[in-house]
């Protein structure tokens, strides 16, 4: 059975690599140890107890890589990015932030979320809540059947808890702290569990849009919220909005770096297998992602004649996004072509567009994460709607009724489809941006209601100090507490002594 499975050019005793080497393969690959047939599985491949049927090792293996990945991303790759792209005295309560969401979000994801997301439908956006811990749900075969369930229920978490520490880079600076650790539970709950039922759950789009791995469910959903999140909050300081400059750069580089490379096991990852859409969706991921990054440096260079470090990572967060929900389904050349438009629309609506809108102006999202994921997301499930490959599709979604790329279907005669996948590309950004915006408003309401969403002035002057009692550095001279001098620390009556003489 096994022999079968290899070319025949290397089990011929005639083949070019010799009669010594064919032998030698049919003994130790084909008929290994002491076994006396070839229909006998070697050692490692043989199945058992703990190595079912069902199970491919292959899959299994890098499906735990590209989880690791993802989860590298948030833990250390964001809480790095965080804690150093914010000004001084905020460095230790924005990689906090990104730390607490990411462990908050576990627990809620394996007590009721992950049903929520992926469990028995209840209704058109939302699964029923159950708990996902019983060995045998664990250890079942998964949606697809070759990994454990295991696999697929922390790779989903993943996702989900990368999706709050992004919302999270809307309030740095600012956002009271038990505030913040009310708000990841209620948000996951009420707002990124919906999103991902309705698209990749049992839910009412989840036949009809093309987001290969979160454009919408992970990207638009924390960008819209993120940037709704800011105006209830409030803004930063005036001389914090004005003079915000990121503590370590060297760091701010390290993070992004995580970020990046750990995509290879975001998009990698989807597929839930080693197989030819997950080689596709690695390289277009990084090729969109270069030429991102090089379209908005060349945008900066030429309009401010210096290169900035911030610009080029913003515009390589912008082709991860923009490339995200279309990773496996596009030629590497779109990959590219969509890596260039996110590049440039994503600078001018944040550095042009930005600077001229009144409603910009007034919500203070810290790090622009709405530009960086809700405009990079929507650009790429436009995108991707228009260059969608049908092959592709049909390599990644073999039992679904996806239709057509909109450019492709021009030239097969199939126009009518291409222009259905492109106007539910559309009402599939319009549903996650209006729930984003009512349920993370109505969130932020609620919390109000118990907690202060914004820090009072004086500990906003002061920053980590104050909120956590711990600093980033040992250096004085931004938001520290400063102790008082000793002449101001005599009792009050020696004061009055001093005026009688």
């Amino acid at each position: 059975m096994l022999a079968q499975n290899f070319p025949s050019s290397l089990l011929n005793r005639n083949s070019v690599f010799g009669p010594e080497f064919s032998a030698f393969f049919l003994s130790s690959f084909c008929c290994p140890m002491n076994y006396s047939s070839p229909d006998i599985l070697p050692i490692g491949l043989a199945t058992d107890e703990a190595s079912p049927e069902w199970l491919n090792k292959g899959d299994n293996a890098w499906q735990l890589t590209a989880t690791t990945l993802v989860c590298l991303q948030s833990v250390p790759g964001l809480v790095t990015l965080y804690g150093s792209m914010v000004k001084k005295k905020w460095a230790v309560n924005s990689a906090f932030m990104a730390l607490y969401a990411f462990a908050a979000a576990l627990i809620c994801w394996v007590l009721w979320a992950h049903h929520m997301s992926f469990g028995a439908k209840i209704g058109p956006i939302v699964g029923k809540p159950n708990v996902a811990l019983s060995q045998r749900f664990l250890l079942a075969p998964s949606r697809t059947g070759h990994v454990p369930m295991a696999d697929y229920v922390f790779y989903q978490f993943a996702f989900a808890a990368i999706t709050v520490v992004l919302v999270a880079g809307s309030v740095l600076g600012r956002m009271n702290f038990y505030a913040w650790m009310l708000f990841v539970p209620l948000w996951l709950t009420f707002s990124y569990s919906i999103g991902a039922f309705t698209i990749w759950g049992n839910g009412f789009l989840e036949e009809h849009i093309i987001d290969y791995a979160g454009g919408y469910v992970i990207h638009l959903s924390s960008g819209v919220a993120g940037f709704t999140a800011a105006y209830w909050v409030g803004p930063r300081q005036s001389h914090d909005r004005q003079n915000f400059p990121p503590n370590n750069i060297i760091h701010m580089i390290g993070g992004a770096g995580f970020l990046w490379l750990g995509w290879t096991g975001f998009n990698g990852g989807s597929p839930f297998a080693s197989a030819l859409v997950a080689s596709q969706a690695i390289l277009n991921t990084h090729l969109c992602t270069a030429t991102s990054l090089l379209g908005w440096v060349s945008l900066d260079m030429i309009v401010y004649k210096k290169s900035s470090v911030i610009g080029a990572i913003q515009g390589m967060i912008t082709g991860l996004v923009c490339i995200t929900p279309g990773a496996g389904v596009v030629e590497a050349w779109a990959a590219i072509l969509m890596g260039a438009m996110s590049g440039m629309v994503t600078w001018y609506t944040m550095m042009v567009l930005h600077k001229r809108s009144a409603l910009f102006q007034r919500i203070d999202d810290t790090l622009a994460v709405f530009h960086t994921h809700a405009v990079a997301g929507v650009l790429g499930g436009f995108l991707s709607g228009l260059l969608a490959k049908p092959s592709l599709l049909r390599l990644m979604y073999p039992n679904s009724t996806y239709g057509t790329g909109l450019i492709y279907s021009l030239s097969s005669g199939r126009q009518n489809d291409g222009l259905k996948q492109m106007a539910f590309q559309l009402i599939g950004a319009a549903f996650i941006t209006a729930w984003n915006v009512v349920v993370t408003s109505l969130i932020c309401i609620l919390i109000s209601h118990f907690v202060d969403l914004r820090m009072d002035d004086e500990d906003l002057d002061v920053g980590d100090d104050a909120v956590h009692g711990e600093e980033a550095y040992a250096l004085w001279g931004d938001g520290e507490r400063m102790p008082k001098p000793r002449s101001l620390q005599v009792p009050k009556r020696f004061p009055s002594l001093c005026r009688r003489h």
